[in-house]
């Protein structure tokens, strides 16, 4: 600090005796550096430097202190000579003006107008009356500094009062002093009070906005009074969310935007897909007389469940609009629109979604209820799952399913908190108030373009029928209904004003109507700027995957000599770059693999399928919560520098682009993550997607997901997916827990080959299996029952050979030299207790039983296991099924009625495996040992003589 400032300061009316003014001026500087003059940041930065321990103890801290040394030095001590400044009372009045636009920004939101109903008492929020920081009427009409106010420099109280009441008390309620960022504050500050939180809107432009609210109160009349009482899940109450998603579809378009992911629930639906969208009326009206079913869907969904997409012109040029389907489960879509947005990005080459947007829209029960919300908001800044920053708008309609009283349906005052964990600016909007919510959604794309991060906008409205058309909400709600009814629509509203003000004559509203209905009358396209038969090179030509079979021949092999090359270039290491002395070992193991000098494990099998993928061109992304390295130290596909920390990824450089290969240790969500790789897997049928569990149970936590999505998805919606899960399923007696992917589970969603079960026993069947999913045209789900022990039991290996000359096995007869002559009894089993039945069956010596390996359980290779039993093994009496699960679990139930289907009339089939059990294991080590001893004995039975 330079000795003039401080002399200057010593003499001015800047000295002890006005501590508070500078502390605000500190607050401010603090909040914002540059929201100071340049002396007065250079002072306080030097202040900081003399005790940064105290640098934010404003009350006890540098500034106070230096302040009171200033004031008692100065020669005047604590007086002001006249005419060289302020006295000491005028300081803390203009500290506390400063301090009360403070409180604005804080907490201005909840004196907001921002609710059409008034449902709920404002909260009582001290800070924002003048009286709390010692102000009075006497002082309104006094000129104060407006210090980091995006303002003239000085205003008289009264209209700093008027201008932060309008911006942050208005219609608008703003959140976004959480964000502790100081450039994302100042950019919103200036976007906010510069303008003073309003639209500046042309004649044109507010004709355009009355517009569109026709057409969003039009379609739900028009479907009302043509199909009475059918569900529709209506928008009206909230009809200004058609405007919101126009200017988010053209400012997008304006900014560059490509493509738009939509998720969004029932409420509004069949609005957005006619209004936004450009979905053809005559389409809709055949779905509402059950005469519409989409192309390559089985069983169909409700209408209001469907997806569509659509190409609509911008003036940046057509964007792809793509509406993703949805279940009732409601906020479920949230991580399936993320991730489908993500691989679109990687298809434009897209580092921080500049091209593709993300937009959700939520209920506020479900956004505020559902934790799929939270873990979706966590994904947004990860690695890996980053899509440039979602727009989130909640379709507040305050009252949820039949509950209108927040109390009962969150524990906060906004259904919106969560999304403050990513320090996302959240923007509560008036619904009837059309132009506040059209600069709000101007503001939050803006801001989304800018910083590339979420943002919310919180529409508040309400819902003007009940849930649906045939409910009756006033029987609960009567007190909210009764101002419902009393109060006109947005739309009568807005007309009214814009008549007011002389934009539109007494008639035109009613012009807009009737021309509206004409149009739907006609079966019209009513969306603006709908591009019909548009050829668009963004989007992916699904159609070689249609009307494919499973069982499509492929062949998965690759010569010793490329598996050799391929492994030798996985080798190679940056210089200096220091192995971890156990991974060490384990690259040198695979080294001696590649060379046929030790047998295959599973690890170097799997990274070997997914280099030869790789170069085949194809693309590989992985995702799990220890999968770089691999739950049981298997993988090992991400390497660490021992010295410096560094990572390579040798599979990264096997291309070009080494985007091609992707894997990522995720945060500890199943459900999230689960979703945004199913959503990636539908955009993108050219990368082999593969979700991995710690442990197969940990499905758990993602059932929605397997079963509304997963396992129903193709034949609801049409909608192709060749996603994989990586189950760690066997029992190794670690209790419980861990145990069991619950493959019963899998097995009773299966139907019409909708998704793929296997259990593969060998590094080569993984291998091949990997292959097979990607080199098929068929893109169905693949649920795998990966392997724990097995990844290192010196039974289950591979040889070269193996992969070379081999293919994905369906079941693997006997290849211990049985002769089918002498075998009375064949036991039927899958996955890791082949080997025990193996070892046992080795040291009793027997020669009458034969082990079949069932690989695939779904499908069901009824064929090939029905060849072994009815020809090679036809003098055999017993078959048995056996398993390691409980027998009201596994896959003994699942599969019975297919197992009955292969065996002759004089083959009994017979089970042997633990007892039914509510628990998926024991928790006893000695009892498991005891249960898998007498299980195996019980498989292979007496010896016969």
């Amino acid at each position: 600090m330079s000795g003039a400032f401080e002399q200057s300061l010593s003499r001015s009316y800047l000295n002890g005796t006005n501590a508070n003014y500078i502390e605000a001026l500190y607050e401010h500087y603090l909040a914002d550096p540059d929201s100071v003059e340049s002396h007065w940041r250079d002072y306080f930065r030097d202040l900081e430097s003399m005790d940064p321990s105290r640098v934010r103890d404003i009350p006890h801290g540098p500034i106070r202190e230096a302040f009171e040394q200033l004031g008692r030095s100065s020669a005047r001590g604590r007086s002001v000579l006249a005419g060289e400044g302020m006295d000491a009372m005028a300081a803390q009045k203009q500290a506390a003006v400063l301090r009360l636009i403070n409180a604005y920004r804080v907490r201005g939101h909840q004196h907001a107008d921002t609710d059409p109903l008034h449902l709920r008492e404002r909260p009582s929020v001290p800070d924002l009356d003048p009286a709390f920081h010692g102000l009075t009427e006497a002082d309104l009409d006094t000129p104060f500094n407006t210090g980091s106010l995006f303002a003239p420099e000085r205003l008289t109280l009264r209209e700093i009062i008027d201008l932060v009441k309008t911006v942050y008390s208005g219609p608008i309620g703003s959140e976004y002093m959480h964000i502790t960022d100081t450039a994302q504050k100042r950019w919103i500050q200036q976007r906010l009070e510069k303008p003073r939180a309003g639209a500046q809107l042309s004649a044109e432009q507010k004709k355009a906005l009355l517009q569109r609210l026709t057409a969003a109160e039009g379609i739900e009349k028009y479907l009302n009074s043509k199909y009475v009482g059918q569900k529709r899940f209506s928008l009206e109450g909230g009809e200004a969310t058609i405007p919101v998603l126009d200017e988010m579809v053209q400012r997008g378009g304006a900014h560059g935007v490509k493509e738009m992911v939509l998720g969004m629930a029932h409420r509004g639906r069949l609005n957005v897909l006619i209004n936004v969208m450009g979905k053809s009326p005559a389409e809709l009206f055949a779905e509402f007389e059950g005469e519409h079913a989409p192309e390559h869907a089985n069983a169909g969904d409700v209408k209001y469940h469907m997806g569509y997409s659509s190409d609509i012109q911008t003036e940046g040029g057509p964007l792809h609009l793509a509406l993703a389907f949805n279940p009732s489960h409601l906020e479920i879509v949230n991580p399936v629109v993320e991730g489908s947005a993500r691989a679109r990005m990687q298809r434009h080459g897209d580092e921080t979604g500049s091209t593709v947007l993300p937009v959700l829209i939520h209920g506020d029960a479900a956004m505020a209820g559902q934790g799929v919300v939270m873990e979706t908001f966590q994904l947004s800044q990860a690695r890996g799952f980053y899509t440039g920053g979602t727009v989130h708008l909640v379709i507040n309609n305050q009252i949820g399913f039949t509950t209108s009283n927040p109390l009962d349906t969150r524990s906060t005052f906004y259904c919106t908190e969560v999304a403050k964990m990513v320090q996302a600016p959240i923007f509560h909007v008036n619904g009837d108030d059309p132009e506040a919510v059209l600069f709000v959604t101007q503001l939050a794309m803006d801001y989304r373009r800018e910083f590339n991060s979420d943002v919310v906008i919180d529409l508040i409205c309400y819902r003007r029928h009940g849930h649906n058309e045939a409910d009756e909400p006033s029987a609960t709600q009567p007190m909210m209904y009764k101002k419902i009814k009393a109060r006109p629509s947005v739309r009568k509203l807005y007309a009214d004003q814009l008549a007011d003000e002389g934009v539109i004559g007494k008639d035109d509203a009613k012009g807009m109507e009737r021309a509206y209905r004409d149009a739907l009358d006609a079966e019209q396209v009513v969306a603006p700027g709908a591009l019909e038969e548009h050829d668009n090179e963004v989007t992916v030509d699904w159609s070689p995957y249609f009307d494919s079979s499973w069982d499509e021949p492929v062949d998965t092999s690759v010569s010793v000599e490329r598996i050799r090359h391929l492994q030798d270039r996985l080798q190679q290491l940056p210089a200096g770059f220091e192995l971890n002395p156990r991974v060490a070992s384990v690259m040198e193991s695979r080294r001696k693999m590649a060379a046929g000098a030790l047998a295959m494990d599973w690890g170097f099998a799997e990274t070997l399928a997914y280099a030869a993928l790789l170069e085949e061109g194809h693309s590989v992304r992985l995702t799990g919560q220890d999968s770089g390295r691999g739950t049981f130290f298997h993988r090992n596909s991400v390497l660490h520098n021992a010295a410096d920390g560094s990572t390579h990824t040798p599979l990264k450089t096997l291309t070009d682009n080494p985007d091609d290969f992707t894997v990522i240790d995720s945060l500890l969500s199943e459900e999230a993550v689960l979703g945004f790789e199913y959503g990636y897997a539908t955009a993108d049928p050219q990368t082999m997607v593969i979700w991995e569990a710690q442990f197969g149970d940990f499905a758990n936590g993602a059932q929605v997901l397997i079963d509304q999505f997963i396992a129903s998805g193709e034949t609801k919606w049409g909608r192709l997916c060749g996603l994989a899960l990586y189950l760690p399923h066997g029992y190794e007696g670690q209790g419980p827990e861990h145990s069991s992917a619950r493959i019963e589970r899998f097995l009773q969603l299966c139907a019409e080959h909708n998704i793929q079960v296997c259990v593969p026993s060998t590094p080569a069947q993984f291998f091949h299996m990997i292959r097979r999913q990607m080199l098929r045209h068929w893109r169905k789900p693949l649920v795998v029952m990966t392997p724990k022990s097995l990844l290192r039991h010196k039974l289950s290996t591979s040889v070269l050979d193996d992969l070379s000359s081999g293919r994905f096995q369906l079941v693997i007869d006997d290849p211990d030299g049985v002769k089918a002559s002498q075998v009375k009894r064949v036991v039927l089993c899958s996955g890791k207790v082949y080997y025990d039945l193996l070892e046992e069956r080795r040291r009793q010596a027997r020669k009458d039983v034969a082990l079949v390996r069932i690989e695939q359980l779904y499908p069901f290779p009824e064929a090939e296991l029905s060849a072994l039993l009815k020809r090679r093994y036809k003098t055999a009496r017993e078959v048995v099924w056996c398993q390691e699960e409980p027998k009201n679990q596994g896959a003994w139930y699942q599969s019975f009625h297919h197992l009955s289907q292969c065996v002759t009339r004089e083959q009994k089939l017979s089970y042997a495996g633990r007892e039914p059990s509510a628990s998926p294991a024991v928790g006893y080590a000695k009892v498991h040992h005891e249960q898998q001893r007498r299980l195996v004995a019980d498989a292979l039975g007496k010896i016969h003589g």
